[in-house]
């Protein structure tokens, strides 16, 4: 982009479309967030509804900042969405898009009268680390998101990972169980690493090692369908075995696929956000010990296991303005 342009057009939209909060930012070219707003993203029908509650709630910022002609383009950072297509497909989180294809890209663009990218939402956050976080400098990496579901953002010398058809890098997809024992996953499938090691794979756990014994916990003071991934960390961090073992059990299966993932991208490091990071050393000390156990030799001791520095909300709202400043 030619600094007459940045002059001329100074900011762009930057949108992280959550399962269950859209959060707007408007950036300018040096990653400053100089105005942000959200919505609910769920309680519409149709992608219609949805994307005219944006707008209105766009407009309100977008004024702060001079007006619509001041906005050179918009990136959004969604789940299942298709960079080449700048489509959401079938994603299982969002009412409007979970039976079909939503152009949402080509929405928000006639709407606005602005070009708009899309990307995973992953893929966001990872392009927000390598332009704004801990990834700074890096070539190789792999940002791995834990929340609701465990996503993740692949780069490889300097790029991002898309594969032929925009949606290469579901590592929360890798079967770390196999068989009858695996869990059901919300992609149809069972055994998936997303069951087990995100925030609802955390509560999962913790109902099944309550059921399965007798064992004091200050979790047995709480309904069990109501048990939280942050009140097992808090239980941990008050010395409670039973929520101790859970983030063993969580940070053990995490490290052994991290040592997968080395043997197809080899990176420099592995970077985590997302609520449960919160958790701290609870869940980052069994991840890089069963890594060390399980890496292949030839990677062992070069990859860095890092906690991103950005807020989580930013970091994907940073990373989808990033995408708008590469539309030409």
């Amino acid at each position: 982009m030619s600094e007459q342009n940045a002059a001329i057009k100074p900011y762009v939209i930057g949108l992280d479309l959550g399962g269950t909060n859209s959060v707007f930012g408007i950036v300018d070219a040096r990653g400053e967030i100089k105005a942000t707003t959200a919505i609910k993203t769920g309680g519409y029908e149709k992608v219609e509804d949805y994307v005219a509650a944006s707008v209105e709630a766009l407009q309100v910022i977008i004024d702060q900042v001079g007006g619509i002609e001041k906005i050179k383009s918009m990136g959004i950072g969604a789940p299942n969405g298709n960079f080449y297509n700048g489509t959401i497909e079938f994603a299982p989180n969002l009412p409007w898009a979970h039976d079909g294809i939503v152009p949402l890209a080509k929405l928000f663009s006639d709407a606005l009268g602005i070009p708009v990218a899309l990307t995973n939402d992953a893929n966001a956050a990872a392009i927000g680390e390598m332009v704004y976080g801990v990834a700074r400098g890096m070539k190789n990496f792999i940002v791995i998101t834990l929340g609701t579901g465990v996503g993740s953002g692949i780069v490889v010398n300097g790029q991002l990972l898309y594969g032929h058809d925009g949606f290469a890098g579901e590592l929360g997809h890798v079967t770390m169980v196999r068989g009858e024992e695996g869990r059901i996953c919300g992609c149809g499938r069972t055994g998936c690493l997303e069951c087990y090691c995100s925030a609802t794979g955390v509560a999962r756990t913790a109902r099944e090692l309550l059921s399965k014994s007798d064992r004091p916990s200050l979790l047995r003071e709480m309904d069990p369908e109501k048990i939280t991934s942050l009140d097992v960390s808090i239980a941990a961090g008050k010395g409670d075995e039973l929520a101790k073992e859970i983030y063993e059990f969580t940070g053990k299966m995490l490290g052994e696929a991290c040592a997968d993932f080395a043997a197809f991208s080899s990176p420099e490091a592995f970077i985590f956000f997302g609520g449960m990071v919160k958790a701290g050393e609870l869940i980052m000390k069994p991840i890089r010990e069963a890594y060390d156990a399980h890496v292949l030799k030839i990677f062992k001791g070069k990859a860095q296991f890092l906690v991103s520095g950005l807020d989580g909300a930013s970091a994907a709202v940073l990373g989808a303005s990033a995408i708008g400043w590469e539309i030409q």
